[in-house]
């Protein structure tokens, strides 16, 4: 957070609540970033008594969504739908696609305050491309639509990325229900991105850390299963090696020594006609 001169700690934009612990700036502090305050910290450290590989998790996460969004511009998508972005960090979805793609159009979708602030700082575009962000909830997928075509050309292909936000929808139909009006608006050749927290890794520690979660204040969460995740692909083409845990989707020549099994699990899909 932004600190004031002579002002000791972080300071805090209007309406934001820093005694509560916050979804986003937890995972900023897994990763590394410095854009969170010590409730934070303090819940962070706790989830990962419970499971400790969760940092890993994290930056696996993130490095999931560099080699996807890499992938789908060498594929010829030039437009991202990114839905729940969080709080901007190192190599989010704009700099990876326009550094392969200067004219690529990316819209970011979050509902939070915190996020909108820095968001709206940091989530600048290449002069050639486009770089927006929509205050919208990921239970509105047609506010979302609506807004996104502000940026977006729906008669051209787009690529849907729902990174970590699905395992904060908890009732299931309401997550597929989600996921197919956004595929729906999207003409054959986008494609889908998803990553989600699962049972398939550290089961038990995972559901204990889940639990904890739930009972610190923040948005609530859930875990799912790989038969979970699939129903989300349904109808589409998922494409090679499915749904893994996400440092095992297409890992780069120098981090295959490296690879071990992480708590998140990812996939990427092609619609077909």
């Amino acid at each position: 957070m932004t600190t004031s001169p002579g002002v000791p700690g972080p300071q805090v934009p209007p309406g934001i609540d820093s005694s509560v612990s916050h979804s986003a700036r937890i995972w900023n502090y897994w990763l590394g970033g410095k854009d969170f305050y010590p409730v934070d910290k303090q819940v962070g450290d706790q989830i990962l008594a419970f499971v400790p590989e969760l940092v890993r998790s994290a930056r696996a996460d993130r490095y999931f969504l560099a080699r996807a969004v890499r992938f789908l511009a060498a594929q010829g998508i030039r437009q991202f739908l990114d839905v729940g972005t969080g709080l901007p960090t190192v190599d989010n979805t704009h700099e990876v696609a326009q550094r392969a793609a200067p004219e690529s159009r990316i819209v970011y979708v979050d509902n939070d305050p915190l996020v909108l602030v820095h968001a709206r700082a940091l989530l600048t575009s290449t002069t050639e491309g486009r770089c927006d962000y929509i205050d919208a909830d990921v239970l509105d997928p047609q506010s979302i639509l609506a807004q996104a075509a502000r940026t977006l050309d729906f008669s051209q292909p787009v690529a849907i990325i729902m990174l970590g936000v699905l395992n904060f929808v908890i009732d299931a139909s309401d997550a597929l229900r989600v996921v197919r009006q956004l595929t729906e608006a999207t003409v054959p050749g986008s494609y889908l991105v998803i990553s989600h927290p699962t049972t398939e890794v550290d089961a038990a520690p995972m559901t204990e850390a889940v639990r904890f979660w739930n009972e610190q204040g923040s948005a609530q969460m859930t875990l799912r299963t790989r038969e979970d995740l699939a129903r989300f692909f349904d109808g589409m083409q998922l494409l090679e090696p499915g749904i893994v845990t996400c440092s095992r989707w297409r890992p780069e020549v120098m981090e295959i020594s490296d690879i071990v099994d992480v708590t998140h699990f990812g996939g990427v899909a092609r619609k077909t006609a």
